[in-house]
């Protein structure tokens, strides 16, 4: 039987044990053209005995932030700065992948160069609030996307994998989840489109393929992951056949021999989560429900079960760097404080901060 401290194999790179860092949104990115600091870099390598790393949600290009100080990986600046943390973390013995995230609909024109306005799959407003510089902003309606720009927004993800790999990441992660872009091509209330981008659950789940394909293609599938949320409700997010549209989606992206699979788990689909496991050809991440409390020890019986290959941490990791080497102990841990972090408002759906 294996354990959340056993090695694991990550599509041919070691893994030192199967404890994996959650994504999680910080603004700290106070480098130029909103690039990473040597903050960051000693951040991340204090947490380099996770497993795996996955950092917060990186923008693939200006119009996908939707955050204020969130890092970016489209400039030569930007890819520069990620070295430093990327050395940093590999000289601690890790392994760092990049979240990729596009924001889509949750931003604000503030957080913008003159112009942009946020874009989504249809010009629907969420609703809700978004933090700026200014203070919270109530939401905008967003511009759709023309197909056009649909396909450029997938090649500048594509872009942004290559420069994961040339700013030293072993790999990245698409963020599919959160009421993000990619979650909200495939949400039925924020995607309207009648078009090939949207309708049937064929339609709502091409633009979340598109990506994958892209990514894969551009630096390999066995450095990309994919991070899924279904039923999140998160960022104003309805989902209509979540068996359907999750079991298609599972079955496009398998073929595509991605390094991993990662579900934010929400409240009431512990059966989907059986299923798409089971589906999945590949390693599993989970990162579970645990309603109002962080992911714990407790979760860890989840590797020991076969639930997940393995278990993705959040809020203990920041109040615990460390946290691999006091869950093997029992503890003592450190207690996160929620409040620190957007006002610790994440809705309950598992670690909090995981806007990432």
């Amino acid at each position: 039987m294996a354990t959340a401290f056993d090695p694991y194999d990550l599509s041919g790179t070691r893994l030192t044990n199967r404890i994996a860092m959650a994504p999680m949104t910080r603004s700290r990115a106070h480098g130029p053209g909103a690039s990473p600091t040597d903050l960051m870099a000693t951040y991340y390598a204090q947490r380099a005995s996770a497993g795996l790393v996955v950092t917060e949600g990186i923008q693939p290009s200006v119009v996908g932030q939707g955050y204020p100080d969130t890092p970016g990986l489209h400039s030569a600046d930007q890819v520069a700065a990620w070295r430093k943390v990327t050395d940093a973390v590999h000289r601690e013995g890790g392994v760092i992948f990049a979240q990729l995230m596009h924001t889509g609909r949750i931003g604000h024109p503030t957080l913008l160069p003159d112009g942009l306005v946020p874009v989504a799959p249809s010009a629907v407003a969420p609703r809700g609030q978004v933090f700026t510089h200014e203070g919270p902003k109530d939401f905008i309606t967003p511009r759709e996307l023309t197909e056009a720009e649909i396909v450029r927004t997938v090649e500048d993800f594509a872009a942004a994998a290559r420069n994961a790999v040339a700013a030293g990441f072993d790999g990245v992660e698409i963020h599919g989840a959160n009421g993000y872009l990619v979650h909200q091509f495939l949400a039925s209330n924020a995607n309207r489109r009648t078009d090939a981008w949207g309708g049937s659950a064929d339609g709502r789940i091409r633009f979340a393929v598109e990506v994958a394909t892209a990514a894969a293609e551009a630096i390999g599938g066995d450095k990309v992951g994919f991070r899924l949320s279904p039923g999140n409700a998160f960022n104003d997010i309805a989902e209509e056949g979540l068996q359907e549209t999750y079991g298609a989606l599972v079955a496009r992206l398998a073929p595509l021999g991605l390094a991993y699979l990662h579900q934010m788990e929400a409240p009431g689909v512990r059966d989907l989560t059986v299923r798409l496991r089971k589906e999945w050809p590949g390693t599993f991440i989970l990162n579970p429900f645990t309603g109002s409390e962080p992911t714990g020890p407790g979760e860890l019986k989840l590797v020991e079960d076969g639930t997940a290959d393995l278990i993705a941490f959040g809020a203990l990791f920041l109040a615990n760097p460390d946290l691999p080497a006091r869950l093997a102990t029992g503890g003592p841990y450190n207690t996160p404080d929620p409040t620190a972090f957007y006002g610790g408002d994440h809705r309950g759906y598992t670690d909090y901060p995981t806007l990432g």
